[in-house]
């Protein structure tokens, strides 16, 4: 996939500090996608079908956080996977992928960044950039570590973590695809 098809804007739900995605993704410019997570939400099911037909005809993938058969179940666009399942993963899962899916894996560390290339990821979600509410005891990144890490990644990177319109563009030496988060959304409307 090259990076042209890639968003450049990703929303991450967050079932904690936003239960109700849909605000939100009715505000996402065309060429955005949502990662969804709600990983305990009873009705994930129902809410990755509502998210798949509220953007039917847009141009908004979905993409299904750590399940690649609910992905396959409501027609996603692609997967996400968190960097815990990405160091167990087997590569079971491959035989489920769709050619067409958009693959994106966390990555928190270079070493990260290498799995994810290998898992077949085509971008990685690396954080936390600047201190974050999702992680408050993790210490972040900063510009300098983010830069250099991105600039030797094997793979497209997206900045995530802390990341608002007004620190964004301490990055665009970074060579970042874009911007990942949940804050930097829901705080907007």
């Amino acid at each position: 996939m090259k990076s042209t098809a890639l968003p450049k804007l990703i929303f991450m739900t967050d079932e904690d500090r936003q239960k109700d995605p849909f605000p939100t993704l009715r505000c996402l410019p065309s060429g955005s996608a949502v990662i969804l997570r709600h990983y305990k939400d009873p009705a994930r099911v129902e809410l990755a079908s509502r998210l798949i037909n509220e953007t039917r005809g847009k141009k908004i993938k979905i993409l299904i956080s750590g399940d690649i058969r609910l992905a396959t179940k409501v027609g996603a666009q692609g997967i996400h996977i968190p960097e815990f399942m990405a160091q167990h993963c087997s590569w079971t899962w491959q035989n489920w992928r769709k050619p067409t899916w958009l693959i994106t894996a966390a990555a928190h560390s270079p070493k990260a960044l290498i799995r994810a290339k290998k898992l077949g990821a085509h971008a990685a979600l690396l954080s936390p950039v600047f201190s974050t509410n999702s992680h408050p005891n993790a210490p972040p990144l900063g510009v300098l570590k983010f830069t250099a890490w991105c600039k030797k990644s094997p793979l497209t990177v997206y900045a995530l973590g802390g990341v608002t319109q007004t620190n964004a563009r301490r990055l665009k030496n970074s060579n970042i695809q874009g911007i990942a988060g949940i804050s930097a959304f829901i705080n907007k409307h």
